[in-house]
């Protein structure tokens, strides 16, 4: 099957539908090309005759069109699930854009037709799941050298928007329209990475501001507070008003600490013994020289720092090449759909959180309270009509 290629059809020309569309035809996927283009403005009809691929304004006519093998679903964010399903049973791979879904409910019910489908693939598309960074990272956490986890902080503040941002379209910042801010929109990377990296958290405190700095219906700030369980916590801080911005993630762990900055130095400290080792075989006289900065601490720890170029521009490609990969032949999926739920769950806890002023549980979530509380907002802003349970 070496030289097979699967036919993408792109559902939604936007931005970055209009992004995977050039880099497929210009056969930068090697196993993978463009079929067929879809989205409701017939105005865009001429680029998909620029690439020589069919176009269609009603994406189940794509769906049952046979000019794909594939789909990708580059639309909003509520869409995403619905279209899988229908892609799914046709017969049609899919590639879902991230998030999943906007929440749990209807995510589960992609979850539930992907399982009856086994033998076709569902993949999502966490792009920064390929960036070596995390990557290792992983591989270093995972692998237990430094110990179980105790705390880690994530503060990623480079999303900043201008309001004219969110004045180019009507549903965008909206709950009926995109179903949140900057944790819909901005973040489900971060969120799925410090998923992917430190494990699930059971419990989420959150205080969220909504149309703080911006002219808004949804939240553009977030702090939370997660229970990973066995007392090990996290922070994880958000925003679209903070202009110079800050990305710096920090794992502390039983016999060292990780820091990445800006996502591209990582140090990191590697503790001779466990930390509470080196506590207990300490004396006051130890302490006061380390305080001091007169301690020889080379016995007690190491520090190195690695610097990882950006290859932003290789990172989608890469996932729809593994999506393909999966499947011709069965190569492991980076981002398997059921992945996409995890952040979902993370972003509606913390929505609910914020809106209830309580803990919420992750573990045990209260699917059916989140949506009642989203469904009052979009019955609130008018515009939209509300969602049903799944």
């Amino acid at each position: 099957m070496a030289d097979q290629k699967i036919r993408l059809g792109i559902i939604g020309l936007g931005a970055q539908g209009g992004y995977y569309a050039g880099f497929l035809a210009a056969g930068k996927v090697g196993n993978t090309v463009l079929g067929a283009i879809c989205d409701t403005d017939e105005s865009k009809r001429p680029v998909a005759d620029g690439y020589g691929v069919p176009f269609h304004t009603d994406y189940l006519a794509l769906l049952d069109s046979g000019d794909v093998d594939a789909v990708v679903t580059t639309v909003p964010h509520y869409l995403h699930p619905q279209m899988a399903i229908d892609a799914l049973e046709r017969g049609i791979h899919v590639l879902v854009e991230k998030p999943a879904g906007v929440y749990t409910g209807q995510v589960r019910k992609l979850l539930d037709t992907a399982a009856a489908h086994p033998e076709l693939t569902t993949a999502i598309m966490f792009n920064q799941r390929t960036n070596s960074l995390y990557q290792d990272l992983r591989e270093l956490v995972s692998g237990g050298t430094l110990g179980a986890l105790r705390h880690t902080s994530w503060i990623i503040t480079t999303w900043w928007r201008p309001q004219g941002y969110y004045d180019q379209s009507r549903w965008r910042a909206t709950w009926g329209g995109e179903g949140g801010g900057v944790l819909v929109n901005q973040a489900p990377h971060q969120l799925d990475l410090w998923q992917w990296i430190c494990g699930v958290p059971t419990a989420v405190f959150a205080k969220l501001a909504f149309g703080f700095q911006r002219d808004i219906a949804v939240e553009d700030e977030v702090t939370a507070v997660v229970d990973f369980g066995g007392g090990a916590t996290g922070t994880f801080i958000t925003c679209t008003h903070d202009l110079p911005g800050t990305d710096r993630l920090e794992i502390l762990l039983d016999q060292g600490k990780i820091v990445v900055e800006d996502s591209k130095r990582v140090t990191v400290t590697r503790l001779s013994a466990p930390e509470q080792e080196l506590s207990k075989g300490m004396d006051m006289s130890d302490v006061m020289r380390i305080f001091a900065g007169d301690a020889d601490t080379s016995d007690l720890m190491t520090t190195t720092t690695s610097t990882y170029e950006s290859a932003w521009s290789e990172q989608h490609p890469r996932v729809i090449e593994n999506f393909s990969a999966n499947i011709l032949d069965g190569t492991p999926l980076i981002a398997p759909v059921g992945d996409g739920i995890h952040g979902v769950r993370l972003a509606n806890a913390i929505h609910l959180s914020g809106w209830t002023g309580r803990e919420v549980s992750i573990a045990d979530f209260d699917e059916a309270g989140y949506l009642a509380e989203l469904n009052s907002r979009i019955a609130a802003e008018g515009t939209f009509a509300v969602r049903e349970e799944n």
